[in-house]
């Protein structure tokens, strides 16, 4: 459900918080809560919009940490909580990057101050304008015939396997973006891209965009350092991938529907 964002929360909704101690994020029952921790000071309080009908916060603990509930560190908590909430602690976490990061003019060094209408910050003295950061990465799925090219980086979980990524430099689109990073990462060429969708992805403030392509030419050349294997795969003995709520796991599931229904 996509964010509304109204200046004030509605008073008639909800509320849902995401509240920080440290690098922890709060959950109860595995869920976002809908209330702050009961008797525990909050500091840094900020209305983030409305998502699946309630009002988003977000806060940072102040003292020690109640012990009802559980703190998790951040991937695991996107892990454990419903797939709908993902994308509000997804937008909590990379605010609070913001917050925490841009508290003074990178220009002039004057502390910033904060907008009353909006989430960017501004330095009262050189006039510099700061909104939050995204950072644009691709990801492809590289398909031929019934196979798929998949490839693990070395910091991947063991056994591990997952569609092709890489950020967007400045200056490039991201078709040149999908051509470049495919042919460094495994020596391959590709066409016929096609867009399939996004997701925000808070680590620390990146925006996935998912691609498919039809595989051209070149054998597999996994890059030195970055790729530790990569290989084709049948869609019906596929590896073992990433979780669910990752957009890779998506964009192979959807990769697979449309592939068995070209050869149904």
């Amino acid at each position: 459900m996509p964010f509304e964002l109204p200046q004030q929360p509605a008073p008639e909704l909800p509320a849902r918080w995401c509240v920080f101690n440290g690098s922890l994020l709060w959950l109860l029952d595995q869920q976002l809560p809908a209330r702050p921790p009961v008797d525990s000071p909050l500091t840094g309080q900020r209305f983030l919009g409305v998502h699946e009908g309630c009002n988003l916060f977000m806060a940072e603990l102040v003292g020690p940490p109640p012990a009802e509930g559980e703190w998790l560190p951040l991937r695991p908590a996107l892990l454990a909580m419903p797939l709908p909430q993902v994308q509000a602690a997804a937008r909590a976490a990379q605010l609070r990057q913001f917050f925490r990061s841009h508290r003074f003019c990178g220009h002039c060094a004057t502390p910033l101050a904060v907008s009353s209408d909006q989430l960017g910050r501004h330095c009262p003295s050189c006039g510099q304008v700061y909104y939050p950061r995204i950072s644009p990465a691709m990801m492809v799925l590289v398909h031929r015939g019934r196979e798929l090219l998949l490839a693990r980086s070395p910091h991947f979980a063991p056994g591990v396997y997952s569609a092709l990524a890489g950020f967007v430099e400045p200056g490039e689109t991201l078709e040149e973006c999908v051509h470049r990073e495919t042919l460094e990462e495994v020596g391959v060429r590709v066409k016929n891209l096609k867009y399939a969708f996004s997701q925000s992805w808070p680590f620390p403030h990146s925006l996935m965009l998912a691609f498919t392509a039809e595989y051209e030419s070149g054998d597999i050349l996994p890059q030195e350092g970055e790729i530790e294997d990569a290989s084709w795969f049948d869609i019906d003995a596929l590896p073992l991938l990433p979780t669910p709520i990752s957009i890779a796991r998506r964009l192979v599931d959807h990769t697979c529907g449309w592939l068995r229904s070209q050869n149904a």
